[in-house]
């Protein structure tokens, strides 16, 4: 049920990249067809852009860490036993939650020292840019420790304690390799 749950707000952020990329390409498209047809554009576009982005990347760095889509190598740990699996499984995630915590940490004090600046062109609170980190970290948290959970309690299947995915391209090079 809890795991529902997680997996149907990343379809929600999933959703939101979606609208902050549509909203980034009417917004830099208009701007550019505004300069260049019209000698005018809008100053906005150019930093609401910008903060869409880095929403728009946090958000997807939740949804691919909630679904093994960050890229990584499992050479030595695909070769260990199950009990080896599960210990570097776990290793990570003890890892990754230190470092979600010290994100959380650095994040907060610059929402804390920022809360008084203003952005330049939209003059909005820059805690809300740097809440984009605390945000991340925060969620990011919930879903290792929810894994970390699952491992703990053995119910992560043999296929789920590596916790990378390979390269969608392997496949195709290793194929497409002229044989000699």
């Amino acid at each position: 049920m809890w795991g529902n749950c997680l997996d149907r707000l990343c379809r929600f952020f999933s959703f939101a990249m979606v609208v902050c990329l549509a909203l980034m390409v009417v917004m830099v498209f208009g701007n550019v067809v505004l300069r260049y047809g019209f000698n005018d554009g809008l100053l906005i576009s150019e930093e609401l852009s910008r903060w869409l982005f880095v929403w728009m990347t946090f958000l997807g760095a939740l949804v691919a860490l909630r679904s093994h889509q960050h890229l990584g190598t499992d050479t030595l740990v695909s070769r260990l036993p199950r009990v080896g699996k599960k210990l570097c499984l776990g290793a990570s995630h003890l890892l990754m939650l230190m470092l979600c915590f010290f994100m959380l940490q650095g994040s907060w004090v610059q929402m804390q020292i920022n809360r008084e600046s203003t952005s330049a062109v939209m003059e909005v609170s820059m805690a809300w840019f740097y809440g984009a980190g605390v945000f991340f970290s925060a969620i990011a948290i919930v879903f290792i420790a929810t894994e970390f959970v699952a491992l703990l309690t053995g119910r992560l299947a043999e296929s789920q304690l590596i916790g990378v995915t390979e390269s969608e391209d392997a496949p195709h090079e290793a194929a497409s390799q002229p044989v000699r």
